[in-house]
């Protein structure tokens, strides 16, 4: 599967609160700052759907279902339509597929995944966006968003929510007792860690149960260390897992993974950590917390919000740190975009709606949620940081490079105990066998591409 993002000639490269930015949204916008929506004057405003209902599929748990559902209230609040919330599973698009053949599909899906929205459209499951979710689309979204949800010139995808998966949480008071500062490159990095660790706290908390969180590990050293255009290439596969771009990357992460003793829990512990407490032991606990930094994007805040500290405060960020003297700061970009199953009234309205800033706005003031929205007022996060991040993020041009595990077949880059996913938990267990790990990369990659190419 391959992202319709076109190639891009350089990475973002950027400094203090610039540097917090993945994304950027260049293009013409309506006059809507992402106010208190005008029912009548907003997407779905005064369009009748009493009587309709509408499923909404998503995988989506806990804090992020909970304030997608604030938004689907909003839509039935303006509709009339009844909307219910269908909590899928991992990999969405076999959930999707056993749906579709026991003949009950949702009418929306929210898929998080580039390659799952081109698979999906493959198997001929999708409706093409209607022209009011298109109108909202050119009014609101760059270029590069929009053709992230398209395939072959057909837009089927609307972005909803964002990420920028370059960034390193940190607890400030672990920090302040250690005499530590924030990191700029991946040496200082492991410098910054081994000063931590030398004050009684174990600095880097990895959630590694989770298989996803290390394949953003990876891709950040990678794009940092190999460049953009190795990137493109390796997420099309068009070049192998044996490379030595790779055997160079996987290296320098053996630099921390292979030293347990700057890992919370040691190896064991983070292979038996889920990506959510991963997030809020490291804010739980004061200045003794069970890690002192942990890696992953702005939607980490949510996460943060679980536990008593403050985020600006108690919780600082710092963005993902350059590797090598010729590395670039890295900024991979992820999102989860709606997606029609069916082509009713009531699906498209909810995707038009969904493109307007209107909705961002509800999930934005919820914290824990960045949209690639334009017309959104940054004035709806929550606070200082999320609010800086959002500007630089609307303000960083539309150079960026897409989480390369959601470009790939899904088999491959995103499907849990399979693929990616498992080759690099086993390379976590073990970070000496770098030639093994690559050679359990490059098989299963190999594998999922001939199996997508054949449809």
């Amino acid at each position: 599967m391959r992202t319709t993002l076109r190639p891009r000639k350089a990475a973002v490269t950027f400094t203090a609160l610039t540097a917090l930015a993945a994304l950027a949204l260049a293009g013409c916008g309506d006059d809507g700052g992402g106010g208190g929506g005008d029912p009548k004057t907003t997407p779905s405003g005064g369009l009748s759907l009493k009587g309709e209902k509408i499923e909404v599929a998503a995988v989506w748990t806990g804090p992020e279902q909970e304030n997608f559902t604030k938004v689907l209230k909003e839509f039935e609040r303006r509709t009339g339509a009844t909307v219910t919330f269908v909590p899928a599973q991992d990999p969405i698009v076999n959930f999707l597929g056993t749906k579709i053949a026991g003949g009950s599909p949702p009418d929306v899906a929210m898929l998080p995944q580039v390659g799952a929205i081109q698979q999906a459209a493959a198997q001929k499951w999708l409706k093409p966006a209607g022209p009011e979710a298109k109108a909202q689309l050119a009014a609101n979204y760059s270029r590069g968003w929009q053709e992230l949800g398209a395939v072959d010139g057909t837009q089927y995808g609307v972005y909803f929510k964002a990420a920028n998966k370059s960034l390193v949480w940190y607890n400030t008071a672990v920090f302040e007792n250690a005499g530590a500062a924030e990191p700029k490159t991946w040496k200082e990095f492991l410098t910054t860690a081994e000063t931590i660790s030398a004050s009684g706290v174990t600095p880097v908390s990895v959630g590694g149960a989770d298989g996803w969180t290390l394949t953003d590990w990876f891709e950040n050293v990678y794009l940092s260390q190999a460049g953009p255009e190795k990137y493109d290439r390796l997420a099309k596969h068009e070049i192998k897992w044996t490379d030595p771009s790779v055997t160079a990357a996987l290296t320098t992460l053996a630099e921390l993974f292979g030293k347990p003793s700057l890992l919370a829990g040691g190896t064991s512990g983070a292979l038996q950590t889920e990506y959510p407490a991963s997030v809020t032991q490291t804010f739980t606990g004061g200045a003794e917390p069970k890690g002192a930094m942990v890696f992953e994007g702005d939607f980490a805040a949510v996460n943060i919000a679980q536990t008593e500290a403050k985020i600006g405060t108690d919780a600082k960020v710092f963005p993902f740190p350059k590797v090598g003297d010729a590395g670039t700061v890295p900024v991979v970009t992820a999102g989860d975009a709606a997606v029609a199953l069916k082509d009713t009234k009531g699906a498209q309205a909810l995707l038009a709606f969904l493109a307007s800033p209107d909705a961002a706005k509800i999930w934005a003031g919820a914290g824990g949620f960045l949209s690639p929205n334009k017309n959104l007022d940054p004035a709806a996060y929550p606070n200082d940081v999320q609010r800086e991040i959002a500007k630089a993020l609307i303000g960083a041009g539309d150079d960026f490079r897409f989480d390369m595990s959601d470009q790939m077949p899904q088999s491959f880059g995103g499907t849990p105990g399979k693929g990616e996913w498992k080759a690099l938990q086993d390379f976590l267990k073990n970070p000496k066998d770098v030639a093994g790990a690559q050679a359990r990369l490059e098989a299963d990659a190999a594998k999922a591409y001939r199996a997508a190419a054949k449809g």
